[in-house]
């Protein structure tokens, strides 16, 4: 009988050894858990510092009717976007205007007028209006008159000239 009891007691002092020591590990499981979601979060928070750090290396400002407005890459990348879809569309319709012999003239068009042929709500509608209406005007001469002035022809593809785009841009790194 003591022997019985002795081995219950045993069985149980092993079985509450296992389970403290499954409880241990699993607790220091839930431990390594977090600690590796701590230090996947650090990673994280200092990738996006860096990302933030280039962003903001990346600054520009352009100068319009006597002010400086600042931008970023992106928005700098958009403006000229918006000088040379301009340039395009008005190469378009200046060969339209001059091949169904109509008169010179392209403040009436609603593509013209509107500015807003590709825009995109990361920069102000009126910065983008102004230039994509810089390169339309252009557009419109080279394509009404047949020439490429202000911009190039690569196989049906109508860009504006760099240097062109970047007098009417004014653009500066900062």
């Amino acid at each position: 009988m003591k022997s019985i009891n002795f081995r219950k007691a045993l069985t149980a002092a092993v079985f509450a050894g296992a389970v403290i020591l499954g409880t241990t590990e699993v607790t220091n499981a839930q431990w390594r858990s977090r600690d590796y979601q701590r230090e996947q979060e650090r990673i994280e928070r200092q990738r996006e510092a860096r990302q933030q750090a280039r962003y903001n290396q990346n600054r520009y400002r352009v100068y319009r009717n006597g002010s400086y407005y600042s931008t970023d890459n992106r928005g700098a990348e958009l403006l000229r976007q918006a000088v040379n879809r301009g340039y395009q569309q008005g190469v378009v319709a200046g060969r339209n205007d001059r091949r169904y012999g109509r008169s010179s003239g392209y403040r009436n068009m609603s593509i013209y007028r509107s500015g807003n042929y590709g825009y995109q709500s990361y920069v102000d509608s009126n910065q983008y209006r102004y230039y994509f209406q810089q390169g339309f005007e252009r557009g419109y001469q080279d394509g009404y008159n047949s020439r490429y002035q202000y911009g190039s022809n690569n196989n049906g593809t109508f860009n504006i000239l760099g240097n062109i785009q970047s007098s009417i841009l004014n653009i500066q790194q900062y």
